[in-house]
């Protein structure tokens, strides 16, 4: 009997064997996938062939970073290596390029996130539609106006001349300031105009979370007694703490990218402002006016991108672990 017993389990175990279809390969999962989802992959195909062409085929001018560049023979140009970076970092001025950059960058992130979350947070408390909306509209309407109207705007403001401050100012018996003569207000001024020009924006994206609330969470908040104070710290703020993770990471991205429209329109080519608002993007502009070097634009743009992928990797990281202690998932990937 156990030998027939054997002889019946190897029996069925080699019919098993031959009835069992050969495991699928990668691509036949990748292909069966897109047959599964062809209609969500067809929608999103206009965005995919965007990307592909205006963030992936550019790449490959990344190789100019690594040549004495010419346009008459450009992708042949002399092969230099690395001597494009070594004049960005032996730049007597790199140091100031950097702290500006991040300094700036950072101001603004944090500046922009918390009003714009603060911003959220007043509005859906607000049980007045009409007022609701008019708010959100004046709110986001700095929003459409380019740099240069707001650099209008702003010298309107602060001109040493028939700047209104300052014609409030001489009112009091004060003197008037030369603004542009004190590059250290600069950064906060910068700040200040960012986060005017932004929150509209950036509010709107954090009204859309706050919309997905369930209402009942409120009403039985209310009931338990919590006030309006409590029902935003413990029901509203824990709901945007994922999007607020998410676009802080995605600023964080580009935070060796200083914001070039702004800066120029703004401050231009005044030299007594640049100890803190030169960033690498306007020194890079004066460095192409002055030599048309392609070759070391291509480094520093490279330079940026490299240090930018560290910078939002090393924030993911940090972020996967503290998500991650409270059994919850707010990373990028």
């Amino acid at each position: 009997m156990t030998s027939l017993t054997k002889d019946l389990g190897r029996k069925t175990t080699d019919t098993q064997n031959k009835v069992r279809p050969p495991k699928a390969s990668g691509l036949q999962k990748s292909l069966r996938y897109v047959q599964e989802n062809a209609i969500l992959f067809l929608l999103g195909a206009p965005a995919l062939i965007l990307i592909f062409l205006f963030s992936y085929i550019p790449m490959m001018g990344t190789i100019i970073a690594f040549q004495d560049y010419s346009p008459r023979t450009m992708f042949l140009s002399p092969w230099v290596g690395f001597r494009n970076f070594r004049l960005l970092v032996e730049s007597p001025i790199v140091v100031r390029l950097i702290v500006n950059t991040l300094s700036l960058n950072a101001m603004f992130i944090a500046a922009t996130t918390f009003f714009s979350v603060l911003s959220a947070l007043l509005l859906n408390e607000v049980r007045a539609i009409g007022f609701k909306r008019i708010a959100q509209s004046i709110m986001f309407l700095p929003f459409f106006m380019g740099w240069t109207i707001v650099a209008m705007v702003l010298f309107g403001l602060i001109d040493y001349q028939v700047g209104t401050i300052n014609a409030i100012i001489t009112k009091f018996g004060m003197e008037r300031v030369i603004v542009t003569d004190k590059p250290e207000l600069w950064p906060w001024i910068l700040t200040t105009i960012r986060v005017w020009k932004g929150t509209g924006a950036g509010c709107i994206i954090y009204l859309a979370a706050l919309v997905s609330i369930d209402p009942q969470l409120y009403e039985a908040a209310a009931i338990d007694g919590a006030s309006r104070w409590q029902r935003m710290r413990f029901i509203s703020l824990p709901t945007l703490t994922p999007v607020i993770i998410l676009l802080v990471l995605l600023d964080i991205g580009r935070i060796f990218f200083g914001d070039f429209g702004m800066i120029y329109a703004v401050v231009g080519d005044k030299a007594n402002l640049y100890a803190t608002t030169d960033v690498i993007d306007t020194y890079l502009l004066r460095a192409l006016r002055n030599n048309s070097n392609y070759g070391f634009s291509a480094a520093v743009g490279l330079l940026q991108s490299v240090l930018g992928f560290i910078c939002i990797y090393g924030s993911n990281m940090i972020v996967k672990r503290y998500s991650q202690s409270r059994g919850e998932d707010y990373t990028l990937f």
